[in-house]
């Protein structure tokens, strides 16, 4: 019985050992991915900035702005993109809607993002564009891949469309998780200005008046390296109005402050991502070193039970040998 206990234990053992390493290297790239149909919203705001008045074409200081960022997975697009392309892919309609202290809109840029469900990379259909202009996607936008790295990445920018390398910039401790720092510095850039602007402004009104906009910002992240997801994020934003062909006169700023996450909302995000991390958690640590762990305390007892089983006297006494028969008597 001990020796047929110990080869259970022992094929328990392998099963075991066998079974880590799939979760981890098969299991976890294939189950771990973005749900289709997510949505999200944040509210930023930039206190005391600097906003632009159309009426008089100047700046004025405002007591803050609003900046709204809604994501919405389009899982109809997704299932499209899926039939053809044959990738497992994420569509989020993303819009940026900026607001002044007046709650009326400053500017509105609507964007669509389309990405590899698992790996994060961007895949190059379904009319991935900004503000209604196609565009090509290089690097990550918006979420890092699960287990990020402490590396630099290529992060897209909204604003020139163009993608530029974002920083590693160390690990530290936000709000009881350790995340990874990223910074991205975008130079001053020309951009186009937004197809929706208040008082019927438009990119071409602009233009007739002599005027071309420029961006500069810094942006910083703070990423949960184990889903990826930033549980904050600001920015040092700068906007421009320049004189064309005119570089002495002096530019109109259209906005400038330091955009930061509500804190209600950079509450939630935390929440959020915590109850996410356990789930990547699962697949990537604490089941494959638990099954890990578990094939080398069965493999243990087998041996023990193999040894017990092999020891002398450990099993049924031997039986005595008959008494031979008496001999017989001669007559």
């Amino acid at each position: 019985m001990r020796r047929r206990a110990s080869l259970v234990l022992l094929a328990a053992a392998v099963f075991c050992a066998a079974l880590s390493p799939l979760l981890r290297w098969y299991a976890f790239p294939r189950l771990a991915k973005v749900p289709p149909s997510q949505y999200q919203s944040v509210v930023m705001e930039a206190k005391n900035a600097d906003l632009i008045d159309y009426n008089k074409m100047e700046a004025r200081k405002v007591s803050k702005v609003n900046i709204v960022q809604t994501l919405k997975g389009n899982v109809e697009q997704a299932k499209k993109v899926k039939d053809a392309t044959g990738r497992d892919v994420v569509v989020w309609d993303t819009l940026s809607y900026i607001v002044g202290p007046d709650g009326k809109m400053v500017s509105r840029i609507p964007e669509r993002y389309v990405f590899d469900a698992h790996s994060q990379e961007p895949v190059h259909a379904g009319g991935e564009s900004v503000d209604g202009t196609p565009v090509r996607r290089d690097g990550i936008e918006y979420k890092w891949p699960f287990l990020a790295e402490k590396r630099d990445y290529q992060y897209f920018d909204m604003q020139t469309r163009t993608s530029a390398p974002i920083h590693y910039r160390g690990t530290r401790t936000f709000h009881g998780l350790e995340v990874y720092y990223f910074e991205q510095t975008i130079p001053w850039t020309k951009v186009p200005l937004p197809k929706k602007m208040p008082l019927g402004v438009t990119p071409e009104v602009v233009k007739q008046t002599g005027l071309e906009r420029w961006y500069s910002t810094k942006r910083m992240f703070w990423v949960d390296p184990v889903t990826g997801a930033p549980v904050n994020g600001e920015e040092l934003h700068k906007e421009e109005m320049r004189w064309i062909g005119h570089p002495e006169k002096k530019p109109i700023t259209a906005f400038a402050g330091h955009v930061k996450m509500r804190p209600d909302y950079v509450d939630s995000t935390v929440d959020l991502v915590k109850s996410q991390r356990v789930l990547v958690l699962l697949l990537t640590s604490y089941l494959p070193w638990g099954l890990l762990g578990l094939g080398c305390l069965l493999l243990t007892l087998s041996l023990v039970l193999e040894a017990r089983s092999r020891r002398p006297g450990s099993g049924a006494a031997p039986a005595e040998d008959p008494a031979p028969d008496p001999e017989p008597v001669p007559a």
